[in-house]
């Protein structure tokens, strides 16, 4: 929804000022623009480094065209969660490994595509089943480890939605940094009569008017995005966690997901009737 809502500010305030009579023409002012996104730019390359950098692109375009999860990607990983535990329980350690190992090639993840295509859910499901099956850990453990894994992470994306919200609190200042300049350059043309210095003191005004805008507009609704989705992604690692500590205490295939299920908020949970038919029809494939 993020691309929607960012038409509907652009649809918002350009055709209100067509609506009261203005000309976009006006408002097209590219050196305005460059002044303040080029500042703007300048100052986020500065403070950040070039990893986060990355992973901060990454975010802002997951934040603007991303969609949240839905039941049914939920369905899909407890049902991939229970499938995997199922021949765990049955077959024994060995028979997940292969699963494990190379999940890529796992016709379990492959059945599962909306689970497989979020590589940091399946490095998170597929590293501690190693680290479970290679050493003697508790379900304590298990625990600790999984949130510490969560925790890293949230800090790590939690400092590129930062980077972004700085970037935003900073256009309002940039944008008078732009004015400021253009009215300077207006004082070159005092000898030019009213027109001339009504048209230029307008295009000084709108850097102002960018920066306010690109800010409360723009960054700042993306900034609040990201960390809803950095949110939505950790609940989604916090279901496989819980389905992971309940088998480390032993528990069988199907209170394991039941655990996993509890963990969902409830607007996108499964209920237990789904759950249900959806652990037959993996019994059945099996």
């Amino acid at each position: 929804m993020g691309i929607v809502g960012s038409l509907i500010v652009i649809i918002s305030v350009f055709g209100g000022f067509l609506a009261a009579g203005g000309h976009l023409t006006v408002i097209w002012q590219p050196f305005e623009v460059i002044i303040i996104c080029g500042a703007a730019l300048g100052g986020f390359i500065t403070a950040t480094p070039i990893p986060r950098i990355k992973m901060t692109m990454s975010l802002v375009v997951k934040a603007i065209f991303g969609k949240p999860y839905t039941k049914r990607e939920y369905l899909d990983a407890l049902q991939m969660l229970f499938q995997l535990f199922q021949i765990f329980r049955k077959d024994g350690p060995q028979a997940v490994e292969k699963h494990i190992e190379e999940p890529n090639s796992s016709e379990i993840f492959k059945a599962y595509p909306s689970f497989k295509k979020n590589h940091h859910a399946v490095d998170f499901l597929c590293d501690t089943m190693k680290i479970t099956l290679s050493a003697d850990l508790s379900q304590y453990d298990v625990d600790e480890l999984l949130d510490q894994d969560i925790k890293v992470g949230h800090e790590e994306e939690h400092a590129c939605q930062s980077a972004v919200a700085s970037v935003g609190d900073a256009m309002p200042g940039l944008g008078i940094v732009a004015a400021v300049l253009g009215i300077v350059h207006t004082m070159s043309y005092l000898d030019q009569g009213v027109q001339t210095i009504g048209n230029l003191v307008a295009a000084a005004l709108v850097g102002t008017f960018l920066g306010i805008l690109l800010s409360y507009g723009f960054l700042q609704p993306i900034a609040t995005k990201m960390g809803g989705d950095i949110e939505n992604e950790g609940r989604y690692l916090s279901v496989i966690k819980a389905a992971m500590v309940a088998l480390q205490r032993g528990a069988p295939p199907l209170v394991c997901i039941e655990f996993a299920r509890r963990s969902i908020f409830p607007s996108e949970r499964p209920t237990f009737e789904e759950m249900d038919t959806a652990s037959k029809e993996t019994k059945k494939a099996a």
